[in-house]
């Protein structure tokens, strides 16, 4: 367990999520999502967790181990043709992951995944975070209309809604 991680986790805590992402930027978001999923019919969320507290962070819990515990917490393994996509930003370790449904996953890999990832931390980086967050959508949208592109009525089978933790 790192100190340095400790404080940085208490110091910058859940506030900075909601600076850097008030209602309108989440709004924004949303609709990037909803928009998204207009061109397939795959399920996209985005979860923001300013940083970790208690035991999360006390068992030096990773940033991918927290996405697959917020993954299974939303259900979003839970989609009909197995193509939902949680793409997780832990704003106080920097970290952007992207945990996908095994109908999804089989087919962009994690090599695709890692290749968002890092985009969009690119773009974290320099400050802009909005555009970040909504170009790793279209980018997550892009792969999922590839390999699962719209079919018949599309019902929405989660949430568009960003999560601020």
């Amino acid at each position: 367990m790192s100190i340095k991680r400790i404080a940085r986790h208490l110091v910058q805590h859940h506030w900075r999520a909601k600076q850097i992402f008030p209602p309108a930027v989440l709004g924004r978001i949303e609709q990037a999502i909803r928009q998204g999923e207009s061109t397939h019919s795959g399920q996209v969320r985005f979860v923001v967790e300013g940083a970790l507290d208690g035991r999360p962070l006390f068992s030096n819990q990773p940033a991918r181990a927290r996405a697959l515990d917020v993954f299974s917490h939303l259900r979003i393994w839970d989609t009909a043709h197995n193509n939902g996509v949680l793409i997780y930003l832990l704003l106080a370790d920097r970290d952007v992951e992207i945990i996908a449904d095994r109908g999804i996953d089989a087919k962009v890999g994690p090599a695709g995944w890692e290749t968002i990832c890092r985009a969009m931390e690119a773009e974290f980086r320099s400050g802009r975070f909005e555009h970040g967050v909504t170009s790793g959508i279209a980018a997550v949208s892009r792969e999922l209309a590839r390999h699962f592109p719209p079919s018949g009525p599309q019902p929405n089978e989660l949430p568009d809604a960003p999560v601020v933790m």
